[in-house]
């Protein structure tokens, strides 16, 4: 069984669980953590250092800060990070290589704590980036943003993925279709599915108190993936670069808050 199978506090309903004010405040504890694990680990994103090295700080720095790295276990995974560099979509293992000049490497994570998931992830330039990379993260930050943009009560689910296909393919990059965001909080992929396409009005209503991902996965050449043979390493099949972010949110009132924010981090569009 899974380290995160037994720390769970609840448990998988199918049905969108709906979440209270104090509930929120543990979800802002843990998204923060995740944040500044990301803001960590940004100076260390430079060539010829080990992916796998950047795995350990991020361990490290979670667990002395009495948190507990949620994928470290989950399903048989044995790193703290997901390090996806290049066209590796998304479920990249850390390993011996070393970063290169001209990579951009997406670094996702998922701390846990006092049972409150976080879940965020961000891209890395290393070093000098052709300008075709540099453009492929610039329109996945402002496809996330557009999609977060959409999130308030009364909108759908099919509303934000509608947003951010809608901009991606006028840029003529791809959305990924075969992953997608989830629902969240004490339990780690929850209902519903956050789909990164779709049609206004479709899809289960916006409430308050809902807990989900937004995490659009964009290629440079066309959607497709397949899955190596490590049944976990996602990469696309035509070898283009593809990018990714990832933001942790809870509906409002009002709209959205964003719990993996980091004043630390603005994305250079």
């Amino acid at each position: 069984m899974a380290m995160t199978d037994v720390l769970e506090a609840e448990v998988r309903t199918g049905q969108i669980k709906i979440h209270t004010p104090e509930d929120f405040e543990g979800m802002r504890r843990a998204g923060r953590l995740a944040a500044e694990c990301l803001d960590m680990i940004t100076p260390h994103i430079v060539p010829g250092v080990a992916t796998e090295t950047i795995d350990t700080l991020a361990r490290e720095f979670i667990l002395d800060h009495g948190a507990l790295p949620a994928c470290l276990g989950y399903k048989g995974y044995t790193h703290t990070l997901c390090i996806s560099p290049n066209h590796v979509v998304c479920h990249g293992f850390p390993s011996e290589r070393p970063l290169r000049e001209g990579d951009i490497v997406n670094c996702d994570v998922t701390v846990i704590v006092d049972g409150w998931h976080g879940d965020h992830s961000r891209m890395y330039p290393v070093g000098e980036i052709a300008p075709r990379a540099r453009r492929l993260i610039d329109v996945t930050y402002e496809g996330m943003a557009r999609g977060l943009a959409a999130i308030k009560p009364g909108n759908t689910f099919g509303d934000i993925g509608f947003a951010i296909q809608q901009y991606v393919e006028a840029q003529r990059c791809s959305v990924v279709r075969d992953f997608c965001g989830h629902g969240l909080g004490r339990v780690f992929h929850d209902s519903p599915n956050v789909l990164h396409y779709g049609r206004p009005g479709e899809g289960a209503v916006l409430q308050p108190g809902m807990f989900f991902t937004v995490e659009p996965m964009v290629n440079l050449g066309k959607p497709q993936v397949k899955v190596l043979s490590d049944g976990w390493t996602a990469v696309t099949r035509d070898k283009s670069l593809s990018a990714q972010c990832e933001h942790s949110v809870g509906v409002t009132e009002t709209g959205v808050e964003i719990f993996t924010a980091s004043p630390l981090f603005k994305p250079a569009l």
